[in-house]
């Protein structure tokens, strides 16, 4: 068991040394919600621009992920028949660096689940920083609500759940190192079971494999620990459909619904968009593809135009 846990070792240091910098720092983007006495034309709550991307020789699909700040799934569901470890060299890819905000109630850390991607939320400056993430698993779903950040700790200590031992040689209490599932940061929640850390997986994220807990990059979240104060709400949701507006235009995001909990896609949208005040303007058809093909990519499928016979129906 000691050989394993140190070749894993050694193999996760060997990614970090060749992991080559393109996004390991967050961007920053500038987004406005619109108050409850303005009109919805006025909103920026649709970030970043879809980016290309041509596959180099030796560069695997994870390694395009991570160098774009994206999770693995962000790339698997546009490219599900290429193979993630020798895609064809030369090939041009789509790179979804493009995100409709979700909504919040407290503008601090939004964390979405079937996109499984986290955004930070910066009122007094107005800009959002958004990170990709792994999630639960279907037997051990993480957790929706409002939480705050209870406890923030550097090279942490893991205690190994019992159903899990066995996977660890029977540790109890896992050391700070290369073999600790944290990582160097963890940032704990007030239900004090789960928390947001790091990861000794790189590949974990973009995935939905954890117990419960909110993984980021080892990049990431040591950029995210230094941003983060105790006391910060933290609101985990689940919405696998989202709208947002920019310059007039209205945009769709779809996700699939990963852990089932929602139980007609179509009315779910059509119930939002009434919400919204949005129905009339938007192209019906359009929203449909987008609901068939649920790429996370967002799509324009409408204007708040002035003149209304520009409106789609």
């Amino acid at each position: 068991m000691k050989w394993l846990l140190k070749a894993s070792s050694l193999l996760i240091v060997l990614s970090l040394l060749l992991f080559t910098d393109n996004s390991a720092v967050a961007r920053e983007y500038r987004y406005h919600f619109p108050s409850r006495n303005e009109k919805l034309i006025k909103a920026k709550t649709v970030v970043g621009a879809v980016q290309t991307h041509e596959i180099k020789p030796e560069e695997t699909l994870l390694d395009v992920a991570r160098n774009y700040g994206l999770g693995f799934n962000e790339l698997q569901i546009l490219y599900p028949h290429m193979d993630p470890w020798i895609p064809e060299i030369g090939r041009n890819i789509t790179i979804p660096t493009m995100w409709v905000l979700p909504r919040t109630k407290h503008r601090g850390i939004v964390v979405n689940i079937p996109e499984l991607r986290l955004y930070h939320f910066f009122p007094k400056t107005g800009v959002v920083k958004t990170y990709p993430i792994g999630i639960g698993d279907l037997t051990t779903e993480t957790p929706l609500g409002t939480f705050k950040v209870a406890q923030r700790a550097v090279d942490p200590e893991w205690k190994v759940p019992p159903d899990r031992r066995e996977r660890y040689g029977g540790v109890k209490i896992m050391p700070p190192g290369a073999d600790n599932p944290l990582g160097q940061y963890w940032i704990g929640l007030s239900n004090r079971k789960y928390g947001i850390h790091g990861t000794n997986n790189p590949w974990s994220i973009g995935r939905s494999v954890s117990g419960g807990c909110i993984r980021l990059y080892p990049e990431h979240i040591s950029q995210f620990f230094d941003e983060v104060l105790i006391g910060t709400n933290v609101e985990i949701i689940y919405e696998p459909v989202k709208f947002g507006f920019r310059n007039r235009e209205i945009f769709i995001e779809v996700h699939p619904d990963l852990y089932e909990k929602i139980e007609d896609l179509q009315d779910y949208t059509t119930k939002l968009m009434v919400k919204l005040g949005i129905r009339n303007f938007v192209s019906m058809e359009k929203i449909r593809r987008a609901l068939v093909k649920q790429d996370g990519v967002p799509v324009l499928v409408g204007s708040m135009a002035k003149d209304r016979d520009n409106q789609k129906r």
